[in-house]
């Protein structure tokens, strides 16, 4: 399946608990009655810290993450370019949204998750990832899958996916080049809690695993979400 994913601020003069609750119980509903949707889960961040990681941030700084599943991309086009709903959706948007850039994934998981139930008690975080500028994306695709073979071996890992974007809107519906939105991945990581999170990375294990991140990425910007399902 293709997974789209819509990269959040709010509006300057809303605060976050009334963005947050809008967009949980208003403008979710109204994104599930997307045609063709197959899944949905809102990110909403709950803090901007590093955690565990010596790495260069990036420019990025975000509310949420949206997440929407769909079949193929031209099921995902349809929805949000010229479905019945498409019209009401930006509408709605332009009401609690100060900016939304959209990137279409090829997902990989690395490490599955457990059962909603247990998913449901773990910590999140979303990292957006930025490779080396003398790096190519064939090259970077190749060593971030290496990485993958890394992370299954890090102690308290609990769940690990991959985005590697493939698509970019940095205004919704315009696609744009990658120098207009230089985000060449999304990775999600789950554990049990920040203390096995931050014991995950403190491991030798971990910092070995971080190490190889330096051969191939340029930035990682690293946002902790709670996350919740709508579809």
């Amino acid at each position: 399946m293709t997974v789209r994913m819509g990269l959040i601020r709010k509006k300057q003069d809303w605060s976050f608990d009334d963005f947050n609750h809008y967009w949980r119980d208003r403008h979710g509903p109204l994104a599930a009655r997307a045609p063709g949707l197959r899944e949905y889960w809102q990110n909403p961040v709950t803090d901007r810290l590093q955690r565990g990681i010596e790495f260069a941030r990036g420019p990025w700084d975000f509310d949420g993450f949206s997440q929407l599943w769909f079949e193929d991309a031209k099921q995902a086009d349809h929805a949000f370019g010229n479905s019945g709903i498409a019209a009401e959706l930006v509408a709605d948007e332009q009401h609690f949204l100060g900016d939304l850039h959209i990137v279409t994934a090829k997902q990989s998981v690395v490490i599955p998750l457990p059962a909603e139930g247990e998913r449901r008690q773990l910590l999140k975080r979303i990292s957006i990832i930025k490779r080396l500028p003398t790096m190519s994306e064939e090259d970077f695709r190749r060593e971030w899958r290496i990485h993958g073979d890394h992370v299954r071996r890090m102690p308290g890992v609990s769940a690990y996916r991959q985005n590697v974007v493939v698509a970019r809107e940095r205004i919704k519906g315009q696609p744009c080049p990658y120098e207009d939105l230089p985000i060449d991945g999304i990775v999600e990581l789950w554990f049990k809690d920040a203390h096995a999170l931050d014991a995950a990375f403190s491991s030798p294990t971990g910092q070995a695993t971080m190490a190889h991140p330096k051969s191939f990425l340029h930035e990682i910007t690293a946002f902790v979400v709670d996350e919740r399902r709508v579809v």
